[in-house]
């Protein structure tokens, strides 16, 4: 049975809310800080929980998503993270919020291993259609920039979390109604998967592991610190929460489309072909970012995050390439435990060097340094795609 063609539209939507409500926050504590009346620096030490949940959610969704639903466990993730987000918008002290926002991120946890999983099932070109789906989830992220400063400034920070919190709860809704249960032994093929010695195997595991430690610090940093450094370094430009949300959304906006790009590639040349030079740029653009200010940051931030955000489908489609669809969802969730367990030193790193410098020059150093390990293991990977192979049939969602 074919998967209806409106799902595809519904894992992308849902890709675009998860990174929106994981990412409110960054811009809306800009507003917050002073009616709590702490520093930026220790309320941003508030969010470290919902990115620590983010990353430990996944490997139960993942393991959840095989054995049980697909399809259940993203109606899960839309309700419970809408509900989650809405009460961040009620709460009355920074700990109520601390914990408002762990839940935002044990429910945002479920969507990279479920609806990634979901997504290349039954897909030929991969590389195509994480690039699409990566696309939505930047948007979400540009969004959570835009929409939390223009809320901040015109109706209150309180608004940044509940409004987008029901818009979750009504996709979820929609998503329960619209998605049929599938039967299992109803599904399709699998796409092929390339055959590699144990040797390459775990060579392509290693690259894997350092790519994702290292790409999800630089993520994270990069996502959270922007409306920050645009505050500090921008001010020919604008002083105003929307102003900055304005901007930080249009660099994501424009970097969002590196995705699709990066995408069709994977699906045409060698994965090493692709990863090498997208991980090499950001090498000096990080450095640049360090000392560039005004009109020179903004092009820096464009095209550093074009090269951050072109590397996230090269992870994906190295697992959709070489593991096999009946415990993908499971393997999804072990990469991004380790993508954001490793993204949650962001947070502590920010407010650690940002607190101590009074600025993000030594931030945008360390990130600098580990884009140049990232770019050294992708050198590692064979330069030639591997024989590819038919995968069995598989059971549908």
């Amino acid at each position: 049975m074919p998967r209806p063609r409106f799902l595809i539209g519904f894992l992308n939507l849902g890709h675009a809310v998860d990174h929106l409500l994981m990412l409110i926050f960054p811009t809306v504590v800009l507003a917050m800080a002073p009616a709590f009346g702490w520093t930026y620096d220790d309320m941003l030490k508030l969010s470290l929980g919902g990115f620590i949940a983010f990353g430990a959610g996944s490997l139960p969704a993942g393991w959840l998503g095989d054995r049980w639903s697909r399809r259940g466990m993203l109606i899960v993730f839309f309700v419970g993270i809408g509900a989650a987000a809405i009460v961040a918008g009620c709460v009355q002290s920074p700990w109520q919020l601390a914990v408002a926002l762990t839940f935002v991120g044990a429910f945002g946890a479920i969507y990279h291993p479920v609806g990634i999983a979901m997504l290349v099932k039954d897909e030929v070109r991969v590389g195509r259609a994480l690039g699409i789906n990566g696309i939505w989830g930047n948007l979400g992220v540009a969004f959570a920039a835009l929409c939390a400063g223009a809320m901040a400034d015109l109706v209150g920070w309180r608004a940044a979390f509940i409004l987008p919190g029901a818009l979750a709860i009504l996709i979820g809704i929609a998503f329960a109604l619209a998605v049929p249960v599938v039967p299992v032994g109803s599904g399709g093929r699998a796409p092929a998967r390339e055959m590699l010695d144990n040797a390459m195997l775990a060579r392509i595991f290693i690259v894997l592991l350092v790519a994702t430690l290292c790409g999800g610090v630089i993520f994270n940093a990069t996502t959270i610190a922007m409306p920050k450094v645009f505050d500090e370094r921008l001010h020919a430009l604008t002083q105003s929460t929307f102003g900055i949300g304005a901007l930080v959304c249009m660099v994501y906006t424009i970097a969002a489309f590196a995705q699709y790009c990066v995408g069709r590639l994977i699906d045409k040349v060698s994965v090493r072909a692709v990863f090498v030079p997208v991980a090499l740029m950001q090498v000096p653009l990080l450095f640049l970012g360090a000392t560039v200010e005004n009109g020179a940051m903004l092009i820096v931030a464009v095209a550093m995050m074009f090269f951050v955000f072109g590397q996230i489908p090269i992870n994906d489609a190295m697992v959709a390439r070489y593991t096999d669809e009946r415990w993908r969802a499971r393997v999804y969730a072990v990469r991004y435990v380790v993508s954001f367990g490793a993204s949650t030193l962001a947070v502590p790193l920010i407010a650690q060097l940002h607190g101590a410098d009074g600025n993000f020059a030594t931030v945008f150093l360390v990130l600098s340094g580990l884009a140049a390990l990232i770019t050294l293991a992708a050198s590692w990977l064979p330069q030639r795609r591997a024989r590819a192979v038919p995968a069995p049939a598989v059971a549908a969602e």
